[in-house]
């Protein structure tokens, strides 16, 4: 076992029940089916984040966490570090989390499910074999688990998957707890939700301040990934193009949104946060090349699409730099807000929660884009990582 307070090395494998097709499921999870519709008792919610640094001793330990078997020496660290230091080395990640898990508690009991929340990070403390044991020692065994990402693809899904994994194996209770994930949630419309409202006031902002909507365009963003992740991301059966699941489904939620909130606007979805080798291509466009592009234009709008709350990402990258771009290209820029601990968005979260233990049918569950609610248990092959391969994971059919 990791000493208290680390990340836990990689899993060498994975527990399955007898019989069972999915690692350390719950019994209506364990053999597969894509949505689980038979009611599932659990004993607590695990939140799990990303993490992110509280201070700047903390910031080049936390990065060597990400960037964790990539060989990424301290100086080319350092690149990134800058990014944390120029806030005093404070990502309000974590803040975020905490506030996120007591009001979902809260959230979960006034719906009469009043399961405690454990929380824990893949890459800072509070770390997530130090959540799982805190939670087993309390006297759970069966946890269902909500990433904070809701889209489908290996950094937002799969990685989480294996972190569990990991978890559970560092903590020696991979026969012991059993941990189901919740679906993908991008097209709930409690996350959808504060996405239109804050369309609606940036909108409507512009045109008090003298700019009609046909000059403003809206850029939803989201965190780039490899095309090659990209492809791979979602089940391999659907057919969904070369930026698979994770690029159809923001490109279904942004036409949600614009169709709710502002139909006739212009818009386009584009990337931020690229961190790969300039050979290496990644999804674009670059949010800072399509403000610069936006020559009929006098406003802009960016939307954190693929964000639940603001951190290092929105801050710099939208907040800072993206503003910057536009402010210098003479554009009027408003930065909508992510869904943060919205009343909606978290009664989203009780409401995945609630899905699951009511087995409740796919076809009555909450979502509003096709192809409907996601998946329960992640497919064969989800979300492949090529570079990594198929390291063990939970919550899913193999590999």
């Amino acid at each position: 076992m990791s000493p208290l307070g680390s990340k836990p090395p990689a899993a060498s494998g994975v527990y399955y029940d007898q019989g069972a097709l999915v690692a350390s499921a719950t019994a209506g999870a364990a053999s597969g089916a894509k949505h689980v519709e038979v009611p599932t008792r659990y004993d607590a919610v695990l939140l799990s984040g990303f993490g992110g640094p509280e201070g700047q001793d903390d910031v080049i330990p936390f990065l060597r966490n990400v960037t964790r078997g990539r060989g990424i020496p301290d100086e080319r660290l350092e690149e990134v570090a800058h990014h944390y230091r120029h806030f005093g080395g404070v990502s309000p990640i974590n803040q975020h989390n905490r506030a996120l898990r007591a009001a979902l508690e809260a959230r979960l009991a006034e719906r009469g499910l009043p399961l405690p929340v454990y929380w824990g990070n893949r890459n800072w403390v509070p770390y997530l074999n130090d959540a799982v044991a805190r939670a087993y020692a309390d006297g759970h065994r069966s946890l269902i688990a909500i990433p904070t990402s809701a889209y489908s693809s290996y950094s937002s899904c799969r990685q989480y998957r294996e972190d569990w994994a990991d978890a559970l194996q560092d903590v020696g209770l991979q026969a012991e707890l059993r941990i189901d994930k919740v679906r993908p949630f991008f097209n709930h419309p409690g996350f959808v939700q504060p996405f239109i409202d804050g369309v609606l006031a940036a909108i409507a902002q512009a045109e008090s301040d003298g700019i009609v909507a046909e000059e403003v365009e809206v850029l939803f963003c989201t965190h780039s990934v490899p095309n090659a992740d990209a492809a791979l991301s979602g089940p391999h059966d659907l057919g969904l193009g070369a930026g698979g699941a994770y690029a159809a489904q923001h490109r279904a939620v942004a036409e949600y949104v614009m169709s709710q909130a502002a139909p006739g606007v212009a818009w386009q979805l584009v990337y931020q946060s690229r961190s790969g080798p300039p050979q290496q291509p990644w999804l674009e466009p670059d949010v800072n090349d399509a403000i610069v592009a936006l020559r009929e234009r006098r406003g802009v709008v960016l939307v954190p699409l693929g964000f639940v709350s603001d951190h290092m990402e929105v801050m710099w990258d939208l907040d800072t730099e993206a503003v910057d771009t536009a402010t210098e290209a003479g554009l009027w820029v408003r930065r909508t807000p992510t869904p943060g601990v919205h009343p909606v968005f978290v009664d989203a979260l009780a409401d995945l929660v609630a899905e699951r233990v009511e087995g409740r049918p796919a076809a009555q569950r909450a979502a509003v884009t096709m192809p409907g609610p996601w998946y329960d248990v992640c497919r064969p092959g989800c979300c492949e990582n090529r570079r990594l391969g198929f390291r063990p994971a939970i919550a899913g059919l193999a590999p």
